[in-house]
């Protein structure tokens, strides 16, 4: 069986998978400070929800400001959450040539997102949970190794 990375915070020896890393992409003609705020800022039809999000001081305000049901969100949203995570996620690697030879330099591990706060993106801390984030990142690295 091939070895499990498990990334969680960003001062973890894999922290660079997490989406509150401080790698900015470049998006839908804008500079978004982290992966994270651009998925979270993605949730919302309005563009000035959009924008606070963008422009939110750190990754963990930005994901409290997604978070925010007082905003509308999308209709589409979970329909279309995944491909929004898969797009930030391939920016990240491909804008950012280190990033995208730690990720290739991690061979066939299994990426896991370990915590217990989230069983959809992450393993919910007990190995449940679905790991989209971790799959993503399997993904993304699948097609670096293809280029």
């Amino acid at each position: 069986m091939t070895e499990a990375i498990h990334f969680y915070s960003v001062t973890d020896d894999h922290g660079w998978c997490s989406n509150f890393a401080p790698y900015p992409i470049k998006l839908g003609g804008k500079t978004w400070p982290t992966s994270e705020h651009y998925f979270q800022a993605r949730k919302f039809e309005d563009p000035t929800d959009e924008e606070a999000v963008r422009q939110a001081r750190t990754p963990m305000l930005a994901a409290r400001l997604g978070r925010d049901r007082k905003r509308k969100l999308r209709r589409d949203w979970e329909s279309i959450k995944v491909s929004v995570m898969r797009e930030a996620v391939r920016a990240k690697f491909t804008q950012h040539e280190d990033l995208a030879r730690l990720l290739l330099e991690t061979g066939d591990a299994k990426l896991v997102e370990h915590t217990d706060q989230d069983d959809y993106w992450g393993d919910g801390g007990d190995g449940r949970g679905k790991n989209m984030l971790g799959r993503i990142l399997m993904e993304i690295r699948e097609e670096l190794r293809a280029r």
